[in-house]
């Protein structure tokens, strides 16, 4: 957490809140058991294509426009729209919370600007344009694309679009078809010096996808969106190639109905790319059985300005050196467009369980686990979030079910506090997810529980579990503004009165 004079940052507490509406489904509840899928099967809607996305997307924030915090009669917080399992959810303990603990104020409303951000007049090279004709799927000056694709998604740009503007935007949109489409579109750009930014999934929060204000050069977006599609499967070698252009829940969805899985799930997973996670490095959340980005990886291809990037040999590993892949990854865009990536593939696991642990203090749990990690039997996902998270993951419940769970709830809360001596201004919690098949599912359950015991962890049951591991998607990845403004905490979180 960040503190401002000795109190909390609202903007601290606000990395976990503003991406309520955008990662609300991945997960999702089904009766008593905890499983993870697609956003589209559990919607029960079709998948939506690169253009509806686009669509549905907040112009000047994250997550869906249908997506927000707003207030009920009674005052209450709920989520708006009916995307999500959690639409319509009031959370009772939300408000009183935001209040209490970061001092925010229902009567400071938002003052962002009614009209939406207009960029200036497209800069246009035409014997570029004329010459990349034919060579993709849509070319666009818009002013709304050229808005959108101006900008990524860290506290700063969103400020910009909100109260200010963007001096500086893509001259236009370009949206390629194939490998073929880029190399054309970059070997025109090379000849008529013209700029080019990749665009993936828009979620970059290191402002790479900023024009440069001073740039007098046509600015074009290339947006790999509509390069979606998984090229081939090889089930002998468990390797896919797959173009970099699909979006995460896609590709995990698509992976899925062929019984296989990447592993790979940052907490963007429903709006960044697969070339985006290569451009960035990224890392995921079960990154303890499947790794990272830079350890699922096994191809890359890359159109650069002098030419295409690419091995001839596809295998796990190779002993020669340096490494091009390993300059290609985290690049940002700055070395080319990466258009294809091959990465290893594995069956479904048999079990999927959530856990979690309950800590006396974050101390305990820390030296938890590092013997855990020493041990080597780390699960797929396990995260210790300290009090205040745990207090903030405890005020985004929503209203009791029933007295009975009521009455359930305080009878465990007085056992932890009053018969085991946790203080609840000191305790802290990890979430667990297990995955594998049944017996390693097993074992590992067994000696993590066992070392977290030694350190005074108490087991706190699969549901708990499941909430943390959600709580932790909704935690996007923004840069935080260092500033205590209640209007523009309450004006990002989408509250409305």
């Amino acid at each position: 957490m960040d503190f401002i004079d000795g109190e909390v940052s609202p903007l601290s507490v606000l990395t976990g809140a503003l991406a309520i509406g955008a990662s609300m489904g991945y997960l999702f509840l089904k009766g008593s058991k905890k499983e993870a899928r697609g956003f589209d099967e559990h919607r029960g809607e079709s998948v939506l294509t690169a253009e509806e996305r686009r669509k549905a997307l907040k112009h000047r924030g994250w997550g869906y426009d249908d997506t927000k915090f707003s207030f009920n009669d009674d005052g209450e917080i709920y989520l708006t729209g009916k995307r999500y399992p959690f639409s319509g959810l009031r959370f009772p303990h939300f408000r009183p919370w935001m209040e209490k603990k970061v001092g925010l104020s229902v009567e400071d409303t938002s003052f962002v600007k009614a009209e939406k951000p207009t960029p200036k007049s497209p800069v246009l090279n035409k014997s570029f344009l004329e010459a990349i004709k034919g060579k993709y799927d849509c070319c666009t000056m818009d002013d709304d694309e050229r808005m959108f694709h101006g900008h990524g998604h860290t506290c700063q740009e969103l400020f910009k679009l909100r109260y200010e503007n963007l001096e500086r935007v893509p001259d236009a949109v370009v949206y390629p078809r194939s490998h073929h489409d880029v190399e054309a579109i970059v070997k025109a750009a090379n000849e008529h010096n013209i700029c080019i930014i990749p665009f993936g999934g828009g979620t970059s929060v290191s402002d790479a996808l900023e024009c440069p204000v001073d740039e007098q050069r046509m600015i074009i977006s290339l947006d790999m969106q509509r390069m979606n599609k998984i090229l081939w499967v090889n089930k002998d070698r468990m390797t896919a190639r797959i173009e970099a252009g699909i979006i995460g829940q896609d590709l995990i969805r698509e992976l899925e109905s062929q019984g296989l899985t990447m592993g790979h799930e940052p907490d963007s997973v429903e709006f960044s790319s697969l070339g985006g996670w290569v451009a960035t490095r990224a890392s995921g959340m079960k990154k303890n059985v499947y790794g990272n980005i830079e350890d699922i990886v096994v191809g890359i291809k890359m159109v650069t300005s002098v030419g295409t990037v690419e091995k001839s040999c596809e295998v796990p590993r190779i002993s020669t050196g340096p490494d091009v892949y390993q300059m290609v990854m985290g690049s940002e865009g700055t070395l080319g467009v990466v258009t294809e990536v091959t990465v290893k593939v594995r069956p479904l696991p048999e079990s999927r369980v959530y856990g979690s642990i309950a800590f006396p203090d974050f101390e305990s749990g820390v030296a938890a686990l590092k013997d855990i990690w020493r041990n080597k039997t780390a699960p797929a996902s396990i995260r210790l979030v300290d009090n205040e998270q745990f207090q903030f993951g405890h005020a985004l419940k929503g209203p009791v079910a029933s007295r009975m769970k009521a009455v359930a709830d305080k009878l465990v809360k007085l056992y932890i506090t009053k018969v085991k001596g946790f203080d609840t201004e000191k305790m802290c919690a990890a979430t667990l997810l297990f995955e594998g098949d049944k017996e390693t599912v097993a074992r590992q359950q067994k000696n993590v529980y066992s070392i977290a015991a030694k350190y005074g962890g108490l087991k706190a049951g699969a549901e708990n579990g499941f909430r943390g591991y959600f709580l932790t998607y909704m935690s996007v990845i923004l840069t935080c503004v260092r500033t205590g403004c209640r209007k523009l905490i309450f004006s990002l979180l989408g509250l409305h009165t």
